[in-house]
């Protein structure tokens, strides 16, 4: 990777959206850690919860600048861009079976959000915009490892609003030379998940029940660890001559959900059997069966290769959510 000092993150003026969500806040914990000033954007709610940024580290929050606003407001999004060099874009409506119920949402958040945050950055000047995308955007493989140039194919709205959202970043690359790269994580698990997520699920049923309730064990993804995708979103901020690009970010390892799940209940030494949920099945044609991520453009580009092995990452995982279970509404794994 070419790094200049006019890229490099310390002492940057940084803006992450979608920052109190999952990813984000370790992102923005990672920024902090590495000398960025870092502003924060989080939804403004009645109760001032800043989201997963309320569980770092007091030394952490209290360098990070919180902004309160919402993305489909293009007048905040373009305060919160106001004097940023870097822009880091997450915030985004992510729970597939919830974009069946409402996708009118999440166009609104993932595609519309998407637009105000490419003006604000164009109107600020921005030197670089990281645009998160989603190995979603791939459905099921026709190939694999899927690259960068696989046919996009949306089998939910969710995905489809994802596809949206990365083409509007792109055409504002082509059309006004905005400074965007598109980092597109597979499926990426840690401490701070979503419980609604296939890992915390199995995890947090496992430690509190006798029997689990999952969904299809059939279908295989490439599951990538937080800290490696944060660096891989920070090499994609300070690389050179990377404008424009889209840039996989993924293991190379393909593992059924079957098998994570054996894989799960032997790191916590647990013998428990599971039931089939039907309410957690996608519909079967907006299932994507396999993933497999080809990240050999992101160690071209990025020097970069995720190095957390799964064992290792679950093991982080599960000492984190054992001592996290209170953080989480029972409800949300145990349906």
């Amino acid at each position: 990777m070419t790094e200049t000092a006019t890229n490099a993150i310390p002492g940057k003026p940084v803006l992450v959206t979608g920052a109190g969500g999952f990813i984000g806040s370790h992102l923005v914990e990672e920024l902090v850690r590495r000398g960025a000033e870092v502003r924060a954007f989080v939804r403004y709610n009645s109760r001032n919860d800043y989201g997963w940024l309320e569980t770092l580290d007091r030394g952490i929050l209290d360098s990070v600048e919180i902004f309160r606003g919402d993305l489909v407001n293009p007048d905040a999004v373009l305060r919160a861009a106001h004097e940023r060099d870097v822009i880091f874009h997450l915030a985004a409506l992510i729970p597939i079976p919830y974009s069946y119920v409402h996708p009118r949402e999440f166009v609104g958040v993932n595609t519309v959000g998407t637009l105000n945050v490419l003006e604000a950055a164009r109107r600020h000047e921005a030197q670089r915009i990281v645009h998160t995308s989603t190995s979603e955007v791939y459905g099921t493989a026709l190939r694999v490892p899927i690259d960068e140039e696989h046919p996009l194919h949306a089998q939910s709205p969710y995905a489809a609003t994802k596809i949206g959202a990365d083409q509007l970043a792109l055409s504002y690359f082509r059309t006004f030379e905005l400074p965007v790269v598109i980092a597109r994580p597979f499926n990426t698990y840690g401490p701070r998940q979503s419980a609604r997520a296939v890992i915390p699920t199995i995890i947090l049923q496992a430690v509190s029940r006798d029997r689990l309730q999952i969904g299809s064990l059939t279908p295989t993804r490439d599951f990538l660890f937080v800290d490696d995708l944060v660096r891989g979103m920070v090499a994609c901020a300070e690389a050179s001559e990377v404008e424009g690009e889209v840039i996989n970010l993924g293991t190379g390892v393909e593992l059924s959900i079957g098998d994570l799940l054996h894989r799960i209940l032997e790191l916590l030494d647990r013998d428990v059997g599971h039931l089939i949920d039907e309410e957690r099945r996608r519909p079967v044609s907006s299932e994507v069966e396999r993933l497999l991520a080809d990240s050999r453009k992101a160690e071209r580009l990025l020097d970069w290769r995720a190095t957390t092995s799964l064992d290792e990452g679950l093991t982080q995982t599960i000492e984190w959510m054992r001592q996290s279970v209170d953080l989480y509404k029972p409800h949300h794994y145990n349906v």
